[in-house]
């Protein structure tokens, strides 16, 4: 039987992706949240790590603009932390799934980002995530995964459409960015590909390397909270298009999030599906957030 490893399963995405393994009568699942498991203690990560035959990384620092804060206590997570998992999975011959992010890229291109694009991170988040990247790729050339990434929303923790719903009960309108475009994409959509990509890995049909894990297809968070309010039984005219400029934030924002998915083709597994379907499946899903469930039940304008 498969031995896998979840870290950051108290997480919106480590969430899903336990409810999804254990559904696999093959697999012996531990699942270690930040609480039960601190990845930048080498000493505990080695203890954690023996006896699995594969780990997923899914433990984070996620604040972005906090990042740029103390970017040092990001980097830990990110960076070191992300180390400290390569070296004992290396010392094991357990190989590693570490998630990473699109804001290791510049984001000033114009068409969507191939796997091996010249990595830039703009601010001190995406800093930390490719500290992370380089660890897997120096210590585990032969069994390290890296999944990239973005606009990720969900059933658990603080996301985007969370938020717009949620805000739909307290205002008339909402401004929303119309500048930044980006792949929504579902966490439990994500959470299933990364299981068909550690299954991939163990089987040896997946080289290892650098992958790219969001929905196919583009668009705004303009775009992302109009057709979010739309599937909620809201007016989308709620929601008012504006600029980048307007809200300034401590961490710079990549204007172009975009990203590729070649990798998942030369492996012969499917990718993640187009972002506005994944969206209508997280809202037919059988238990959306709560926020999700307030919208629907109020579609008039908030009083």
């Amino acid at each position: 039987m498969t031995r896998l490893l979840v870290t950051g399963a108290g997480g919106m995405l480590g969430r899903d992706l336990v409810t999804v393994l254990r559904t696999r009568a093959d697999l012996k699942v531990t699942a270690a949240t930040r609480a039960e498991l601190d990845v930048t203690d080498p000493i505990a990560v080695r203890g954690a790590v023996a006896d699995h035959d594969i780990v997923i990384n899914t433990a984070a620092w996620t604040n972005v603009d906090g990042a740029e804060a103390d970017e040092a206590a990001a980097t830990a997570v990110n960076g070191t932390g992300v180390a400290n998992l390569a070296a004992a999975c290396a010392a094991t011959g357990a190989r590693l799934i570490q998630v990473s992010t699109d804001y290791v890229l510049a984001g000033d291109a114009q068409t969507p980002y191939p796997e091996d694009a010249p990595t830039a991170p703009v601010n001190a988040y995406g800093r930390g995530k490719l500290v992370g990247e380089h660890a897997v790729a120096r210590l585990l050339p032969d069994a390290g995964y890296v999944v990239r990434t973005a606009w990720l929303y969900g059933a658990h923790g603080t996301n985007f459409v969370a938020t717009m719903l949620r805000l739909a009960t307290q205002r008339e309108h909402l401004d929303v960015v119309d500048d930044q475009h980006g792949q929504p994409t579902w966490s439990f959509t994500l959470a299933e590909r990364l299981v068909t990509l550690a299954d991939a890995a163990l089987d040896g049909q997946a080289a290892p390397g650098v992958y790219h894990g969001t929905c196919s297809g583009q668009t705004t968070w303009y775009g992302l909270a109009r057709a979010a309010f739309m599937l909620a039984g809201l007016d989308p005219d709620r929601i008012r298009p504006t600029t980048s400029d307007r809200y300034p934030r401590p961490a710079p924002r990549p204007a172009y999030s975009v990203l590729g998915h070649s990798r998942w083709a030369t492996a012969g597994l499917p990718p993640l599906p187009d972002w506005h379907g994944a969206l209508v499946d997280a809202f037919d899903s059988p238990d959306p957030p709560a926020p999700w469930k307030v919208a629907r039940s109020s579609p008039s304008s908030p009083a």
